[in-house]
């Protein structure tokens, strides 16, 4: 059985997913999947804390994208590799909830699970470099539920 925080995470990642192809509020989009899903109240807070979060701070978040991954523009990135970056990035940058290195060690099984061959070595290595700039090197409380 997967833990909460992955499943909320999962959640997470598809309605950042289907928000980037979609004209769908952003209200339904939370309402459906977390519905569909069937999480309890505290999972599915935490699943719609993760989606506001991102949504909020898009701009600041894409900037990072661009500056640790140059190569890989945002508007060009596959959709599912910019919306587990955007998810990690938030959580190692503007969240206190999840140590940095399971932020990324989350964000990389996300990324096996959904994105393409190359998309673990891309979520990792700039995560990783994100973290290590940031100086915050998050290890505290490393378990996760």
């Amino acid at each position: 059985m997967l833990g909460s925080r992955r499943q909320a995470r999962i959640i997470a990642i598809k309605a950042l997913y289907e928000l980037s192809y979609t004209e769908h509020t952003v209200e339904w989009v939370m309402q459906r999947v977390v519905a569909e899903a069937g999480l309890s109240p505290e999972v599915s807070g935490f699943a719609k804390g993760l989606i506001q979060g991102v949504l909020w701070h898009t701009p600041q978040i894409d900037a990072v994208v661009r500056r640790f991954a140059p190569a890989f523009p945002v508007e060009q990135m596959a959709v599912i590799d910019n919306s587990i970056l955007r998810l990690g990035i938030f959580e190692i940058l503007f969240s206190d909830s999840t140590p940095d290195k399971v932020a990324i060690d989350e964000a990389v099984e996300m990324a096996k699970l959904f994105g393409s061959d190359a998309s673990p070595r891309l979520i990792n290595g700039v995560l990783g470099a994100v973290m290590s700039a940031s100086g915050r090197n998050n290890v505290k409380g490393t378990k996760e539920e």
